[in-house]
């Protein structure tokens, strides 16, 4: 069980699952942006992430009180978002890849440069062609800063096969960039 003082959140939700109305606001508003970001970045679609955040809000509420407090608020969280992202994707597959990769590039923001932007487009363009199991923890990992323990928790898997994923995630980006230099 997690300990509540390693858990920022702890005042809030436990306001939250004793139905105090306010505390669950606190919370949707200190969490918004980062389940709208996870879910762009898994979707790679602000409209999908637009979609998922609002759904992800409305799950929160009904599920909030079953929140026992076994892991960190944020990884319990980002667990609601990525299987909210999962079963978005489950329900597309029939449009395939090329749907997924342009969904990718509809969602980048300009950089305050050319070679940002330039860098910007080779990383996201590089995890979009990663397999998913790859994707989904360098997103979660990388881009969210999770422990490989906490991504383990929503991804489903060992702790070690996150660590394994990341490492070929590395060699793959860095082959990958070494072949286009």
């Amino acid at each position: 069980m997690a300990d509540s003082r390693d858990d920022p959140d702890a005042d809030l939700v436990a306001g939250a699952v004793a139905g105090d109305r306010e505390a669950f606001g606190a919370l949707l508003e200190r969490h918004y942006n980062r389940i709208h970001g996870l879910a762009w970045q898994l979707t790679g679609s602000r409209a999908d992430a637009d979609d998922i955040a609002q759904d992800v809000c409305c799950t929160l509420a009904e599920k909030i009180a079953s929140f026992r407090g076994e892991a960190r608020f944020t990884t319990w969280l980002f667990g609601i978002v990525f299987n909210a992202c999962r079963d978005l994707r489950r329900r597309r597959r029939s449009f395939g890849a090329l749907t997924e990769r342009l969904a990718v590039w509809s969602g980048l923001a300009a950089a305050p440069d050319g070679r940002d932007l330039h860098d910007a487009l080779w990383v996201k363009s590089a995890i979009s062609r990663l397999g998913p199991a790859y994707r989904d923890a360098a997103i979660l990992v990388a881009g969210h800063q999770l422990t490989h323990a906490e991504a383990a928790e929503i991804l489903g898997v060992a702790e070690s096969t996150v660590s394994w994923r990341m490492h070929e995630v590395r060699r793959m980006l860095s082959a990958e960039k070494e072949g286009s230099d």
